[in-house]
């Protein structure tokens, strides 16, 4: 039966990184919500390729602040909700080889610790106690970040989606949005291939389709999907505690980052250079040799891993690499959660909470601070440094 007219405080479109948590944090503040994605269930777009990393580690004031309140949600969620999502602290390292990267890494140290992240900057033989089996020629140092760590994104999505359920949010799941319904310059719902549904609020949290959402409502959005590939090995004993970062750019790729699961995997990824455009999820021949060589340079006792899997994800990009937050100036209602950059999987608890205090208009002084950050209507003047 086609659904018609059903009256809801807040349509959210995408049950991914940011929608579903989203829906969480306004269900539990009152808010009558329904969430629509055109996957089968919850989680199947870019949160499905996340690695699970999930950090505080970032460049600037609004990813720290949003992400720290990220670290609290993931690493209580067991004690609190009862749901094990396999939380674990095991920290994140960002190493310098090259007097470029410690310059920097110590530079950001700054409004890292300004903004309340736990993190310092290790010479070559702290950072050896810590990895042992990290190569140390060249090795300068590198900044640890104790209390980041990484969870399950399948098992974090489902236990979000039936919090927020419970909570009384409403998905409804294999229905794609084809319009939004305006009047006099406000949104008052959304179309689908199903029927519709009004609401005075709607957020576009529909990540790599989030420019196409964005186009219903008149809007040239700057996100466009940007494919970034993983994959997890065979598993061995524990050797490794926190994710490794290593930022040094080549020709063929940017930065990597991997870590060792608690069940023995090696877990990783790569930025390619150039970006690889578009939505196409096929692997290729060329990821695992531009990875394995970088990874076995960096730690050598990787070489003997077998690779169980490998898998193509998209990543949102922006122009500047960060979010854009805020309510569309143009169309009254519609409220902008797109652009998470490969991150979405770490910001989405943390935002999901800012998201249902600006729909309630309750948001506190210290968050309007750093919204600026964020608007989708800056100027793109600036990057982020640890994308």
């Amino acid at each position: 039966m086609a659904a018609t007219k059903t009256a809801y405080d807040v349509i959210i479109i995408g049950a991914g990184s940011i929608g579903t948590p989203a829906a969480l944090a306004m269900a539990e503040s009152g808010l009558r919500v329904l969430v629509l994605d055109r996957m089968p269930s919850v989680g199947q777009g870019s949160n499905k390729g996340a690695i699970g990393g999930i950090r505080a580690t970032h460049s600037d004031p609004a990813k720290i602040r949003i992400c720290l309140r990220s670290l609290e949600i993931f690493s209580t969620w067991k004690e609190k909700r009862g749901d094990d999502i396999e939380w674990h602290k095991g920290g994140y390292m960002f190493v310098a080889y090259r007097d470029r990267e410690e310059k920097a890494l110590k530079e950001l140290l700054i409004t890292q610790k300004a903004f309340g992240l736990n993190i310092d900057w290790l010479d070559k033989n702290q950072i050896l106690d810590i990895v042992p089996d990290l190569n140390p020629e060249g090795l300068i140092g590198g900044t640890y970040s104790p209390d980041d760590g990484s969870a399950s994104p399948l098992l974090s999505a489902h236990a979000c989606w039936n919090a927020a359920e419970k909570a009384g949010a409403k998905f409804r799941f294999g229905e794609t949005v084809t319009g939004l319904i305006m009047e006099d310059g406000a949104v008052r719902g959304v179309r689908t291939d199903k029927g519709e549904y009004h609401a005075g609020v709607v957020v576009n949290a529909a990540g790599g389709w989030a420019a196409e959402v964005g186009r219903m409502a008149g809007l040239d959005l700057p996100v466009k999907p940007d494919a970034h590939e993983g994959a997890v090995t065979e598993p061995v004993a524990p050797f490794l505690v926190p994710m490794i970062v290593d930022i040094r750019p080549t020709d063929s790729s940017v930065n990597y980052y991997f870590y060792q699961h608690s069940t023995g995997q090696i877990i990783f990824c790569i930025t390619p250079n150039p970006s690889i455009w578009g939505l196409e999820k096929r692997e290729t021949s060329s990821f695992l040799p531009m990875v394995a060589h970088r990874m076995v340079n960096l730690i050598p006792r990787l070489q003997n891993l077998r690779v169980r899997r490998t898998w193509r994800n998209v990543y949102p990009m922006t122009p500047d690499g960060f979010p854009l937050v805020g309510w569309a100036r143009e169309v009254k209602g519609l409220l902008l959660a797109v652009g998470m950059c490969g991150q979405g999987y770490m910001i989405g608890p943390g935002l999901g909470e800012i998201l249902a205090h600006m729909v309630k208009d309750t948001l506190p002084t210290k968050d309007r601070e750093i919204m600026d950050l964020l608007s989708p209507y800056r100027k793109f003047e600036g990057q982020e440094k640890l994308k």
